[in-house]
């Protein structure tokens, strides 16, 4: 599976919890929050202010592992 910047952080998480690393390096405290969870990918770099595509490169790189 592809991580995409339209896929909800929420259904990211359950799907690889180790991924959490990522959202909080990019200053998302708050991922038990059912407001974070239902951001997509996109939003909630733009609510960061963080460059999506360099995000979606860590995550996809990491599940490859």
């Amino acid at each position: 599976m592809k991580i995409t910047k339209d896929m909800l952080v929420g259904e990211v998480l359950d799907q690889h919890p180790d991924l959490a690393e990522y959202f909080f390096a990019i200053g998302m405290h708050c991922l038990g929050c059912p407001h974070s969870r239902g951001e997509s990918i996109e939003q909630a770099c733009e609510a960061h202010g963080t460059d999506v595509n360099e995000l979606l490169g860590k995550l996809n790189a990491a599940i490859k592992e």
